[in-house]
């Protein structure tokens, strides 16, 4: 039979051994939802910029050709649509929209040109959103690749977080 003080170093160790493992998957519970809020604030910011394009767009149609002002138009609209594979390409296609607004913007009509300041403000908050996104995705990576959480599988089956990379420089911003 075990002595008593082996017994008790047992009892101690289990009880903080215990602590640790409730302490991580509680960090670990609050970094995914840290995730998921970036997640929702990048896609929001994100739908911001594609509907002040499509504004733009929409209100500089006559001013410019034709041509320029539909492909501007379809660029909003297929990032507004688009799924989670195709999303960075659409974003990029957008960041390019958007400095093709720039070098339009002195043969802007005065309604595309009022609605220049939500497109420059829309791209700033998604340079920011992304940030913080690619933050929580990085915390969240490093405490689930640490070796106990993946050895007791914390993270439960959610999705290994990937980063959001996309051309977010503007010459707006």
């Amino acid at each position: 039979m075990l002595s008593v003080g082996w017994t008790l170093i047992a009892v101690a160790v289990a009880v903080l051994l215990t602590a640790w493992i409730t302490f991580t998957a509680t960090r670990l519970d609050r970094l995914h939802a840290r995730l998921d809020a970036a997640q929702a604030a990048l896609d929001a910011q994100l739908v911001r910029r594609a509907a002040a394009l499509q504004h733009v767009a929409d209100s500089a149609g006559t001013a410019t050709d034709a041509a320029t002002g539909a492909r501007l138009s379809a660029t909003a609209r297929t990032a507004l649509e688009a799924d989670e594979a195709s999303k960075e390409a659409a974003e990029n296609a957008v960041s390019r929209a958007v400095d093709e607004v720039v070098d339009l913007a002195p043969t802007l009509p005065p309604e595309a040109a009022a609605a220049l300041p939500e497109l420059a403000e829309s791209a700033t908050r998604v340079v920011i959103a992304r940030r913080f996104y690619n933050d929580a995705v990085r915390d969240t990576r490093t405490l689930r690749d640490a070796r106990m959480p993946r050895l007791l599988r914390l993270a439960g089956h959610r999705e290994y977080p990937q980063f959001f990379n996309i051309d977010d420089s503007t010459r707006l911003t």
